[in-house]
């Protein structure tokens, strides 16, 4: 009996187990639709806000460019009037002095028509005189009224089909944006951004990637381009960003709407240069080293072993000098400050022309040689751990993989010690080589 009823105590247990976990995870769901929803009306809210001051702002500038034309018309008219006006009026003043002396003619001539009777020949004489002078069949030229300007409006009311035909189909809103985030990787210094087409009808042809530090600070960009993914650096570590990425259709001038904005962050220590080292110059985040005209040689070294197995580590080539066969990039095992190259033991590098060194052996294998803008990664993994049973006197190996162009090398690193984590480091010869390691 007892043990039948600790049975069911256990099966009981086990149930209200079960219900606490299927509370956790509808509780959950309801979380995530609530997110959801709230990504719908804040959404939704941001999307009539939008609208509202873009038709606001069209509205104004409409408004203004018809006021503008309708003041530019009016002064045009002005303009004719004006032209039109003068010469009439210089043609009114010319007839109404003619009227003027034709009046005082008439009263000199009735004058002396009536001194005739008086018999005063002397003013007769002289009216007829000055009416031979004024040459009373000479009259001044008056335009008709087809020789006049006329004015008038045309106004063609195309215009407004033509304005409401675009008006129409001006704006869209979407539903869903054609491009969304895919992932945030973090990398030391940087965080890595991946996004992927959602919508199988939107052709793209430019991406458009911006991130922010904080919600109170602006959007920027920081990538246009046709790739889909891209490293941004200058990342704090332990600090929120937010990313967002949009799209630009093929033949297409506008963007299309955001996606929806990702926070990411990086809890990676950045990749530094060791500072003080004569023979380079350092960037303010110490991340690039640009081989200086100093005649100090030697390997300049990372500031601490930040490289860890299971990472990616970048070398990006932002300038070429004078290739030496000495130069080289790679990681090391230590820091053998008495060495002037990478190429020794307990190191594997890259030389500028492209050779593979391990342990300061050349491999068959080659990469590419260096060239403005290349980048060559380092990535390994731990294949084994302990004693080793071969015979290359090893007990720990590293699955090394150097890629380059699009080519690469694949081998094994065999060292005779655990390494958590490695060093990185580069050697030139010559000046005027810049690398930036990420």
């Amino acid at each position: 009996m007892e043990l039948e009823t600790e049975a069911l105590l256990q099966e009981a247990r086990e149930s209200i187990e079960a219900a606490r976990t299927y509370r956790r995870e509808l509780q959950q769901r309801l979380k995530g639709l609530h997110l959801a929803r709230q990504q719908v009306k804040n959404s939704a809210t941001l999307t009539r806000d939008v609208l509202q001051q873009h038709f606001n702002d069209l509205k104004g500038t409409l408004r203004k460019l018809l006021d503008e034309r309708l003041v530019s018309l009016l002064q045009e008219v002005d303009s004719i009037e004006q032209e039109s006006i003068k010469p009439l009026d210089e043609c009114q003043k010319l007839i109404e002095h003619g009227v003027g002396t034709a009046d005082e003619l008439l009263r000199e001539g009735e004058s002396a028509i009536n001194g005739v009777a008086g018999e005063d020949c002397d003013k007769l004489s002289n009216f007829t005189k000055k009416a031979l002078h004024i040459q009373l069949d000479s009259l001044p030229e008056v335009p008709s009224l087809v020789d006049v300007p006329c004015l008038s409006a045309q106004l063609d009311d195309s215009l407004l089909t033509i304005v409401k035909s675009q008006i129409f189909n001006h704006g869209t809103v979407a539903s869903r944006p054609p491009v969304q985030i895919e992932e945030l990787i973090e990398k030391p210094g940087g965080i890595l951004v991946r996004w992927c087409k959602v919508d199988d009808d939107f052709i793209p042809q430019d991406y458009r990637l911006q991130f922010r530090k904080s919600t109170a600070s602006p959007f920027e960009d920081v990538y246009v381009g046709s790739e889909t993914e891209f490293i941004v650096l200058h990342i704090d570590p332990n600090v929120d960003y937010q990313f967002r990425v949009c799209a630009r259709g093929d033949g297409r001038q506008e963007w299309s709407p955001w996606s929806v904005s990702q926070t990411g962050l990086s809890t990676l220590v950045p990749h530094e240069w060791m500072p003080g080292f004569e023979g380079y110059s350092l960037s303010s985040r110490r991340n690039i080293a640009l081989r200086n005209d100093s005649e100090s040689g030697g390997v300049l070294y990372s500031k601490a072993p930040t490289y860890y197995c299971g990472q990616t580590l970048t070398f990006r080539i932002e300038t070429v000098g004078q290739p030496d066969k000495k130069d080289s990039i790679g990681v090391c095992v230590e820091q053998h400050n008495t060495c002037d190259s990478l190429q020794r033991d307990k190191a594997v590098c890259v030389s500028t022309n492209g050779a593979v060194f391990v342990n300061g052996k050349e491999m068959t294998n080659q990469l590419p040689p260096f060239t403005s803008g290349s980048s060559v990664t380092f990535d390994m993994e731990a294949v084994n751990l302990g004693p080793s049973n071969n015979n290359e006197g090893g007990n720990f190996k590293l699955r090394v993989t150097i890629s380059s162009n699009n080519r690469e090398v694949v081998f094994d690193w065999v060292l005779d010690q655990c390494c958590g984590s490695l060093y990185f480091g580069c050697s030139f010869f010559h000046p005027g080589w810049k690398v930036l390691v990420f």
